[in-house]
């Protein structure tokens, strides 16, 4: 029988949250949530849907679909509200999927913790194939084709592969090219691509490539998902939806996707979908929010991989999502004399010598020896609505007192995997 712990980004969380009452400083970076106040329009959108207390339609109420379908098509992926299903947040819409798609999961390795958890409790086996080396979210097209041969040779199925567009843990976004390419490949070998969007509105380095989806180019076996919870801070509200492909395949994977719903969570609650159809709908004023979030999400995890890079690791440029996946690999020999030889050790070590919490990366599928973590540079923006308001208007947030005092932390714990004393 296998044994289920629980979700170790959230497991870790419920560690900074008891260590912080018992009076222990911690800089939490280990836990992906978009650490901003709700945006007053959604309480008010909130407070008007709270009477609505009726079941609805599974799938969502065709106003609320049409105003997701409405998102897409503005993002050159033409829509009909019978190709969405909306969910209590995207997470359980990525579950549902597992369990009426046939086959096993291509996963880029490091992704997401979730991804194998789901797939292996669907009664699936997740591949893994290496990202590329200037990009995470996919897996590296060189490797890929060879290990759907190989996992296939081994008696595995693989007929899914997943995409990260932006991409956690890395806070990269795959290029156009590439994306094409692995469009190609799946295409060739028969997969279904599911592309995990929810980071798309969260892009903030204005150098960086457009978003491709993959439904862009393979429309007919392309499964999109996307949510609330990064975007607009609503990770506890739990609003999530899908876009299905036309036609009768995508037309039936939706089918199969309501009747798991119908048994699971019913509807998604209406006061969220109140909340749902107006931000989908994108008024002015969710689009000035949503592009002074991302300003905010850009600062700031650009500072955190200056502070990386000048500790002495090696690390991708963020520019999407908010995070950074530094790489230690240059300091092993003075993290060794350390008692560090893994990213589990490095995890130790930085919560209980330095005080900062950050997700190891043998947690997110990546090499247990690597001395690699993911920090989400969110969780930096204040611990009062007060504090994360300001840092939300601020032009220049990481000048602010408390997010200076949150990567002065950062820098003088990360300076310690060197060697260097605090201060030194």
């Amino acid at each position: 029988m296998t044994t289920w712990s629980t979700s170790p980004n959230l497991a870790l969380n419920e560690v900074v949250d008891r260590r912080r009452a018992e009076g222990v400083s911690i800089v939490h970076l280990g836990f992906g949530e978009s650490r901003l106040p709700v945006f007053a329009p959604l309480l008010d959108r909130l407070r008007a849907g709270a009477p609505t207390n009726a079941y609805g339609p599974v799938a969502g109420d065709l106003a609320v679909r049409a105003a997701v379908a409405g998102y897409f098509a503005r993002r050159r992926l033409p829509t009909d509200p019978e190709q969405v299903v909306l969910a209590p947040g995207s997470k359980p819409l990525l579950m549902a999927l597992q369990h009426v798609v046939p086959g096993d999961v291509v996963l880029p390795r490091p992704c997401w913790n979730s991804y194998a958890p789901q797939a292996r409790l669907a009664g699936k086996t997740p591949i893994g194939v290496p990202i590329p080396r200037d990009f995470g979210g996919v897996p590296d097209p060189d490797a890929l084709r060879a290990r759907i041969r190989a996992a296939r040779a081994d008696g595995l199925d693989p007929r899914i592969v997943v995409f990260t567009l932006p991409d956690n843990p890395t806070g990269t976004l795959a290029p156009p090219d590439l994306v094409r390419r692995l469009c190609t490949i799946a295409e060739a070998e028969d997969l279904l691509v599911v592309s995990d969007e929810i980071y798309r509105d969260v892009v903030h380095d204005p150098k960086a490539t457009e978003l491709l989806s993959p439904a862009e180019v393979v429309p007919e076996r392309t499964v999109v998902t996307t949510g609330l919870s990064k975007s607009l801070a609503l990770g506890g509200w739990r609003i999530g939806a899908a876009r299905f492909p036309a036609g009768a395949r995508g037309a039936g994977i939706r089918a199969e996707v309501v009747a798991v719903a119908s048994e699971l969570w019913s509807t998604l609650a209406r006061p969220m979908q109140e909340v749902a159809r107006y931000v989908f709908e994108e008024p002015p004023e969710i689009r000035e929010r949503l592009a002074a979030s991302a300003r905010l999400h850009g600062a700031v995890a650009r500072a955190v991989y200056a502070l990386a890079v000048a500790a002495g690791a090696e690390c991708r440029p963020p520019t999407g999502a908010f995070y950074v996946y530094p790489d230690f690999e240059p300091l092993r020999g003075p993290l060794g004399a350390l008692g560090v030889t893994d990213s589990a050790s490095l995890q130790r070590r930085l919560l209980d010598e330095c005080g900062i919490a950050v997700l190891a990366g043998h947690l997110l599928g990546d090499d247990p020896g690597a001395l690699r973590f993911k920090a989400a540079t969110s969780m930096l923006y204040g611990g009062t609505i007060a504090e994360q308001e300001a840092a939300l208007a601020d032009p220049a947030p990481t000048g602010l007192p408390h997010v200076r005092a949150g990567l002065a932390a950062i820098e003088a714990g990360f300076g310690t995997l060197g060697g260097r004393t605090p201060g030194g």
